[in-house]
């Protein structure tokens, strides 16, 4: 038997690292098809937004029985804001510190002050997600923070109590309906003509319609039905019985080779979109991985695939996951932002450097995860802020009488 969460933890690595390369993959090659194959980050994140519920579910709900667990819940302020201190103050630390350089990048591109202060709220308020022209402003990738954050004020009193009443035919029913939600929003964006990667963003980044994209992928409420997915997929492992668990449990091999597999389309006629891809097979596939992987898991000879995830390296390099996430995006500017680098090193790093840069990150991410994120003082910090924050807010989540 081994810990399931170490599993999980291992998996997050298996997500961050193809998103790291993905984003400067094209300083790293020139090569097409293996640009085509890397660039694919947009499919990769919807894994994180299932972890994200899979995780809150297994912490707060009931095991072996209808219900969340009362005093995880009771105090529904307080539950958000302690999942938004988990993750903010890395995020307003490393905003503070490369904030000099963002403005610097602002005003080269003649950029007002007024916007710049607008984009400098949008980025500390973790509110960027819901403006498309301003989702990957400074640093990229903490769209996935604002849209987690609407994710989370949800989850104790509208998601979290519903799901978790839910029997197993329930949650199958919830898992397709929320599939098919997802889905419909994604033919919606596709059309006809654009099914296909090369007309939505091929690896020059021209995309047709920007804005439109920038909805499908970044918005709140569709990462809100992927977070969703995950509860609903532990929910389904909690209620096992006793004869469940004396099946035996499926090799995850296979789930987790078909969901990385969807990304090979891309390579062959069938090169559907990120959006498709990411909603009709890899947010599917790789939420049913996790269920046989904590399934397998729990079991008395776990597959080699689990216990590759539960190794202590992999748990290991799944604890950077969520800084190297943060600190990637201004590391890369540095190097390869056009405007920064030719200021810094004369021009962007050469390809052979990319390397170097991604060993940069992991070697950053180590240091910022043993004394910043493990901190005890900072996680104090953030336990009080979250209180004073609960108690400003008293009420906005539930009736305070």
């Amino acid at each position: 038997m081994l810990d399931h969460e170490d599993c999980i933890d291992g998996c997050r690595f298996a997500l961050v690292f193809p998103i790291v390369v993905a984003h400067f993959a094209r300083f790293g090659t020139s090569n097409l098809t293996a640009l085509k194959l890397l660039t694919q980050e947009n499919v990769l994140v919807g894994g994180f937004f299932v972890i994200s519920g899979y995780v809150s579910a297994y912490t707060s709900t009931k095991l072996g029985a209808l219900g969340v667990e009362e005093k995880k819940v009771a105090n529904p302020e307080l539950f958000f804001w302690q999942r938004v201190m988990a993750y903010y103050p890395l995020h307003f630390v490393s905003s503070a510190i490369f904030a000099p350089m963002f403005i610097w990048v602002e005003r080269q591109f003649n950029s007002s002050w007024n916007m710049i202060a607008f984009r400098a709220m949008l980025n500390f308020t973790m509110l960027q997600a819901w403006f498309p022209k301003e989702a990957e402003i400074w640093n990229q990738p903490t769209w996935f923070l604002s849209a987690l954050t609407f994710s989370n004020l949800t989850m104790p009193t509208l998601v979290l109590p519903q799901v978790a009443q839910l029997s197993k035919s329930g949650l199958n029913k919830l898992f397709m309906a929320l599939t098919g939600i997802s889905l419909l929003q994604k033919v919606s964006y596709s059309e006809t003509a654009r099914f296909h990667s090369h007309f939505e963003h091929p690896v020059d980044g021209k995309v047709m319609h920007p804005l439109i994209w920038n909805l499908t992928r970044f918005h709140p409420f569709w990462a809100l039905m992927e977070m969703t997915m995950g509860i609903v997929a532990v929910r389904h492992v909690m209620l096992d019985t006793e004869e469940d668990k004396k099946k035996q449990p499926m090799n995850p091999l296979w789930l987790f080779v078909a969901a990385y597999s969807s990304l090979l389309l891309r390579l062959t006629q069938f090169d559907f979109n990120d959006a498709i891809i990411r909603g009709v097979l890899f947010v599917p596939l790789f939420t049913k991985f996790l269920k046989a992987m904590h399934r397998d898991a729990l079991s008395s000879s776990p597959s080699a695939i689990t216990q590759f995830f539960g190794s202590k390296p992999m748990a290991t390099l799944g604890s950077l996951a969520f800084p190297m996430f943060i600190v990637h995006g201004p590391i890369g500017q540095i190097f390869y932002k056009k405007v920064i680098a030719k200021k810094l090193w004369g021009k962007p790093m050469p390809h052979s450097f990319f390397p170097a840069y991604l060993a940069i990150c992991l070697g950053l991410s180590h240091l910022v995860n043993e004394y910043f994120v493990k901190s005890k003082k900072v996680a104090a910090i953030g336990g009080q802020v979250a209180q004073t924050l609960a108690n400003w807010t008293q009420g906005i989540l539930r009736d305070s009488a």
